[in-house]
């Protein structure tokens, strides 16, 4: 595990980058308590994420990661966009705002791996996807240490061959986006998954899914892995960027309330199940990333009017044991 010490970890744990959620502080009181800390810079513009490492390198010396989203080259259909902008009309009516004005997002993804580069980032780990050979090269070339992320042994394997450095190895039990990028989309409960990985592939292993304990972390590294990835756990601490309506759901919220949805987003994610789910379930949808673009003034909304009912609740199946505190606390329950 000398890639452990390289990265820095006094533990062999990792902080999700959960795009919106993550702050500088966060990210920084991750690293200072011995997690590698991480930034979900998926929805980030190139210098939002210049600014954001900035900052964090503001708050702490440890090292931390950069997460980004691999662009997917969904075609953008307008009769598509419109009949799923017309479903949302009823929720939007609620909110008083009957329409409201979409602006369509655009990947940096290209100019954040610059980003990257340009500010010695050490640690990059990817979502949704693969980076290209060149960008590989690339970062390789200067010093940076690539994560991937699969969620069937097929994506391992494609991890593998890209060049990375190491995997996240995505459970069933996860919360938010599940990082699948490869056919039809499969539930793999966490240690089956490690298992079958761990058999087919040599890099290491990072397990994420569902891991609130030592005992969960115990059983991943058990099972086969050499560090672990923790997100729901986090999400109510003071340091997290969560919504306080956000961090009172996942505090209050019961074993066995999540579900999958591609309502908000139009991808498939993990979350605690709310009106929104239920009242999109027949509604006409966009692919990803245009419906995320349709709701987001609404989710925004929502929580300005304190509905959470409306809001986009992502956490994983061990939510109902999360609770508040700080990270330097809630980092007691693993060591």
């Amino acid at each position: 595990m000398t890639w452990i010490k390289k990265l820095g970890m006094e533990y062999p744990m990792i902080q999700a980058p959960m795009a919106g959620v993550t702050t500088p502080e966060f990210v920084a009181a991750s690293a200072e308590v011995g997690l590698l800390g991480s930034i979900g810079a998926g929805y980030l513009s190139a210098e939002e994420t210049r600014d954001f490492i900035r900052k964090v390198r503001g708050l702490t010396d440890k090292p931390f990661a950069v997460n980004l989203f691999v662009p997917e080259n969904s075609e953008l259909n307008q009769e598509q966009l419109r009949e799923a902008y017309e479903g949302l009309q009823l929720i939007g009516e609620k909110f008083g705002m009957p329409f409201w004005k979409v602006d369509l997002s655009k990947s940096e993804f290209d100019e954040q791996i610059q980003v990257v580069i340009e500010e010695g980032v050490k640690v990059c780990s990817f979502t949704f996807g693969l980076p290209d050979d060149k960008a590989v090269r690339l970062l390789k070339d200067n010093g940076v240490f690539l994560i991937g992320t699969a969620t069937t042994v097929e994506e391992a394997v494609l991890v593998e061959q890209a060049g990375m450095d190491a995997i996240v190895v995505q459970g069933s039990e996860a919360g938010g986006h599940r990082g699948s990028f490869l056919g039809e989309l499969k539930f793999i409960p966490l240690n089956e998954l490690l298992v079958d990985v761990g058999a087919t592939v040599r890099l290491p292993i990072i397990a994420a899914g569902g891991i609130a304990n030592k005992a969960h972390m115990d059983g991943a590294l058990k099972a086969g892995a050499e560090a672990v990835q923790i997100g729901t756990v986090l999400l109510a601490t003071d340091e997290s960027g969560a919504h306080s309506l956000y961090k009172k759901a996942v505090l209050n919220a019961e074993e066995g309330s999540t579900v999958f949805t591609t309502a908000f987003s139009g991808k498939t994610a993990r979350g605690i199940r709310n009106r929104f789910m239920d009242e999109m379930k027949t509604a006409p949808m966009a692919p990803y990333p245009y419906q995320n673009d349709l709701t987001k003034k609404l989710r925004a909304e929502a929580a300005k009017q304190g509905k959470p009912e409306y809001m986009s609740l992502w956490a994983g199946e061990s939510v109902h044991l999360t609770e508040a505190g700080t990270v330097r606390e809630i980092m007691g329950w693993f060591i």
